[in-house]
């Protein structure tokens, strides 16, 4: 199994910032890619940023130039550092690793973390 362990949520003013962290353990070989997506109530989980594990990184339009992805795969970690905050980017946060390579399956799983609440106030 594969756990992903998210931290550094929370509540700030508008303008300001937050890093989110995602930790994966467990018996794992490899992993694809790691990245986050958000969810507000009533509205679909959406992509806000992926990178791969050879560097590739996508953002959603709403967050370029705000947001920033960066990983240590030595530490099978994955980071978002958010700038000017947006009410707008309230949700939970959650953290997600896809095409993970598992010694318990014969093909490669996709796992999500519990989620961390971002709450930007105006």
């Amino acid at each position: 199994q594969v756990q992903l362990a998210e931290s550094g949520g929370g509540l700030v003013q508008a303008g300001g910032s937050l890093r989110l962290s995602c930790a994966a353990s467990g018996s794992f070989l490899s992993i694809g890619a790691m990245g986050w997506y958000r969810q507000t109530p009533g509205k679909q989980r959406e992509m806000v940023a992926t990178i791969t594990s050879d560097g590739n990184i996508n953002y959603a339009t709403s967050v370029k130039g705000r947001f920033t992805i960066s990983s240590d795969n030595t530490k099978n970690t994955v980071y978002l550092q958010m700038h000017s905050l947006k009410p707008e980017d309230t949700a939970v946060y959650y953290c997600f690793a896809e095409r993970v390579v598992v010694t318990t399956a014969p093909s490669p799983q996709d796992y999500w973390g519990q989620g961390t609440q971002v709450t930007v106030s105006s």
